[in-house]
């Protein structure tokens, strides 16, 4: 008996250093790199996921780089999508807001 419950806690403690040792599961998706800014961002205002959605296609070629994207900090994050002037994906340029 001691021995079932040494070997169940041995396994539970390494899957939780395993875990934590390979950080947060990447997909490689632009379903998982619009999740992943969109946590970041902290909300979904005016349709952003799936201007994302729609956009991200057309900036990422390929699993490595969605992967990447996926690995940055939450600052870096933002600052890849959204750019200077904080401009979520979807929204208009500044220039076309202040004229409309």
């Amino acid at each position: 008996m001691r021995i079932a419950l040494a070997l169940v806690a041995a396994l539970a403690i390494s899957g939780c250093v395993v875990r934590y040792i390979r950080g947060t599961q990447l997909s490689g998706t632009c379903a998982g790199a619009c999740d992943h800014y969109l946590g970041c961002r902290g909300s979904d205002i005016g349709g952003v996921r799936e201007a994302c959605l729609e956009e991200c296609p057309q900036v990422f070629g390929d699993r490595d780089s969605l992967m990447a994207f996926e690995s940055l900090s939450c600052p870096a994050t933002i600052e890849y999508v959204e750019g200077p002037n904080r401009r979520p994906p979807g929204a208009p340029p500044a220039a076309a807001a202040a004229q409309q």
